[in-house]
């Protein structure tokens, strides 16, 4: 979306990014310009981000990016200036003012990747951020809990419950509801951020034969975010001991088996294969993508494959349904596009029916080395449980626009652009 309006007073035409040049390279440093909000968009001021298993794809394995590349997906920050609205803005444009600090997912441009000071992106990618939440906590929050609500819905089928209501006195559910929130859903890599994500979602909306299948260390606080047993993935026998807990705990031979299997590591050997033996004909399987076929080490290049139908083929039993999750898709869904992010991932959060992952902070000396070292980790597998979190700018926007930010205060008195 082309910019129409010019930048508030004080805000720099330039600023850093992080940038892949390309593959396995050191990160880069670059200027670039920095972009006035267009019709439904935002400028924000970036302070906080976090680094995912995507960063690492895109940085060691050049995954589906065109170098030089602006690195990046969340972000956490104060709203700088608002661009004006026209017949096509959303309902979420409105809800935004100078001075809100607000957290998001945004990747389709450069201008709007999290990996830098100033990004200008759709206000209904980003979420108001509430009060019970601070902003280092936020950025762990919307890819993966965005991803979660994206492969519930689209990849598993499931319904979702929009609006959050904790109503005693709510209409009784359907016995066909009642009876699908019984079935077995299994979550392979739950001590993930997505897996925390989604046992703390599946929690919410009924589902109690959750299992979790994670580092045993993991455990007992999955079982507070809302699986129903866990399973240590290390352990030799781990899918003949789900076969058999399922099998003893179902009330009947057609509740032996396992429906919907979330898969939150992607990795060939380490999920796809045992997950062969342990899904029946119409078990549907949500998988991450990429699926990761060789990891990535100092020395030696990823091997990835984006197409799981052609995975492991002859392995898995017939009827089984392997989908690839893809969750930059989910603004093709009016619904999800409209609300996701400006109204459900911080109502959940607001109400605590999520909370934010374990942060490690990165640190660095200066934004590329704080990038790089976060980088540094995921490659080398140093992280466990927890999120990465890191510093984009090391000074906050009230700091640095004091003058511009009087709108906190005054609203009438804000640059804001509309």
């Amino acid at each position: 979306m082309a910019a129409t309006t010019t930048l508030p007073s004080g805000i720099p035409p330039t600023h850093p990014a992080v940038v892949v040049t390309a593959p396995r390279a050191p990160l880069s440093i670059v200027q670039r310009p920095t972009d006035p909000p267009g019709p439904g968009e935002a400028l924000v001021h970036v302070e906080w981000t976090s680094s995912t298993p995507l960063d690492l794809h895109q940085a060691d394995g050049g995954l589906l990016i065109d170098l030089p590349y602006v690195a990046g997906s969340s972000f956490g920050g104060t709203v700088l200036a608002l661009g004006p609205a026209d017949a096509d803005t959303p309902a979420a444009h409105y809800k935004l003012r100078v001075g809100d600090q607000v957290f998001g997912m945004a990747w389709r441009e450069p201008r709007e990747r999290g990996f830098q000071t100033f990004i200008t992106t759709a206000t209904y990618l980003m979420s108001k951020l509430p009060e019970n939440i601070t902003m280092q906590e936020a950025v762990t929050v919307p890819t993966n809990l965005v991803t979660v609500l994206h492969t519930l819905t689209e990849d598993l089928g499931l319904e979702m419950r929009w609006p959050l209501s904790h109503d005693s006195n709510a209409k009784e559910e359907k016995k066909e509801d009642k009876d699908q929130k019984k079935q077995w859903i299994l979550v392979w890599g739950a001590g993930s951020s997505v897996g925390q994500y989604a046992l703390q979602v599946l929690k919410n909306w009924g589902y109690r034969n959750v299992i979790a299948v994670a580092s045993k260390k993991h455990h007992q606080e999955l079982l507070t975010l809302g699986a129903g047993v866990c399973f240590d993935y290390g352990e030799k026998d781990v899918t003949d001991l789900i076969r058999d807990h399922v099998a003893t705990a179902s009330s009947s031979s057609n509740d032996a088996t396992i429906p919907l299997v979330l898969d939150c590591i992607g990795s060939l050997e380490g999920s796809l294969r045992p997950l062969t033996r342990l899904a029946e004909k119409g078990t549907k399987v949500a998988i991450m993508l990429p699926v990761i076929v060789k990891h990535a080490t100092e020395d030696e290049s990823p091997e990835y494959a984006m197409d799981v139908t052609k995975l492991l083929t002859g392995e898995w039993k017939e009827g089984v349904v392997l989908k690839g999750v893809r969750t930059f898709l989910y603004t093709q869904n009016e619904f999800m596009k409209n609300h996701c992010q400006p109204d459900i991932v911080p109502a959940l959060l607001e109400q605590g029916v999520v909370k934010p992952n374990k942060q490690r902070i990165v640190k660095g000396a200066t934004l590329l080395e704080r990038a790089t070292n976060a980088l540094r980790i995921l490659r080398d597998r140093a992280q466990s449980g927890e999120k990465l979190v890191w510093r984009v700018d090391e000074k906050s926007a009230q700091d640095l626009f004091p003058d511009l930010l009087v709108s906190k205060a005054d609203p009438t008195k804000a640059e804001t652009i509309i």
